[in-house]
């Protein structure tokens, strides 16, 4: 069934929202995000204070990519007022871990007594700071918070070995402003 489907998102004060095609450009306090959707079968206009993203004739298809990209519109605007943060808890039983930030490369050392350091990578626009055993990662960018955030649980998993005794690693413990 075809049905006549509206999102509308509201721009708030201090934020500033540009269409260009298919590309959308939001400027506010914290920096600068611009993203290149997917508009086929969706029309999009500014008015005024708001984003109106309509279908007259949507199916579940349209309706789908309407309520997903008008959720990533709503994280744009909410990273550049203030920055996403993810925090992580650096654990051990043993082996004192240390986590350095060297540049855009984060080091684990020390990890169940390896050798050899865990090394990752930090995308551009992501900022890694270590506070005691808190690791913080923040961005306006939702998506590159939390693929850095993941990379670092990532990079202490333990394979081939009981998760129940062997409960050393970094885990995250804040999604963004939600405890876990």
């Amino acid at each position: 069934m075809k049905i006549k489907i509206e999102q509308k998102i509201e721009i708030p004060e201090g934020v500033e929202v540009s269409l260009d095609g298919s590309k959308i450009n939001v400027k506010g306090k914290e920096g600068e995000l611009t993203r290149e959707f997917n508009f086929t079968k969706i029309n999009v206009k500014k008015e005024g204070n708001e984003i109106v993203l309509s279908n007259d004739k949507a199916t579940k298809a349209e309706k789908k990519r309407i309520n997903t990209i008008t959720a990533h519109i709503k994280n744009m605007i909410k990273g550049v007022q203030e920055k996403f943060e993810y925090q992580l808890k650096i654990c051990f039983a043993h082996f004192p871990i240390t986590v350095e930030v060297s540049g855009k490369e984060i080091i684990v050392k020390n990890f169940l007594g390896e050798k050899v350091p865990r090394k990752t990578s930090v995308a551009e626009g992501v900022e890694v700071r270590v506070e005691g055993d808190i690791i913080k990662v923040s961005s306006i960018d939702k998506e590159l918070a939390g693929q850095a955030a993941a990379n670092l649980e990532r990079v202490t998993r333990v394979k081939s070995r009981d998760r129940r005794i062997f409960q050393d690693g970094l885990f995250i413990i804040n999604k963004a402003g939600k405890e876990i």
